[in-house]
């Protein structure tokens, strides 16, 4: 196994733990276990939980945000169809909240920076969708109704939190 197959094996086992159980509750030897990589090779790569946690969060922070992107790219509506793309995640059955929350929980000042350039990364793209013509403070609202409708649907799971927002979203649109 090369540097890059370890990597990605690490990575993987990192993101179905820590998102399962939570950053402290895993650590570096159930890591190893379930990736099949050497400790020596782990330490190696990744010489301290926190660059594991914040190389997790950035491959999650490029995927989570790819699928998103592309999912609203080229949609009539663009800001409903991102509460529809929530309502899908929020219905998969592995679905435990925003990863980049629950590390801002667990971490709190000691969460990576990709936690904080995450959530701008996310305020940035919902100002990108709303119309020229509506107030400045629209994509700041809009974040706040994702982020409520995540934190719901971690609580209660389905699609349901994500099409409520969905609703205040358009009424807002609508002013």
């Amino acid at each position: 196994m090369d540097d890059e197959e370890a990597r990605t094996r690490l990575l993987d086992a990192a993101e179905e733990l820590f998102y399962r159980h939570g950053i402290q509750a895993v650590g570096m030897d159930r890591i190893r276990t379930a990736s099949g990589v050497p400790l020596k090779r782990l330490y190696r790569l990744y010489p301290a939980k926190e660059s594991l946690v914040t190389a997790y969060l950035e491959r999650r922070d490029r995927r989570w945000t790819a699928s998103l992107r592309e999912s609203v790219a080229g949609a009539a509506e663009p800001v409903s169809a991102v509460f529809d793309w929530l309502a899908r995640w929020f219905s998969e059955p592995d679905f435990r909240g925003c990863a980049f929350l629950n590390a801002y929980g667990e971490l709190g000042a000691a969460a990576p920076e990709v936690v904080r350039a995450h959530k701008a990364e996310l305020h940035a793209l919902l100002a990108e969708l709303v119309p020229a013509e509506a107030p400045p403070a629209l994509a700041d609202q809009l974040l706040i109704l994702v982020e409520g409708a995540t934190a719901v649907a971690a609580l209660t799971p389905g699609p349901e939190p994500a099409l409520r927002a969905r609703e205040v979203a358009e009424a807002l649109l609508r002013q």
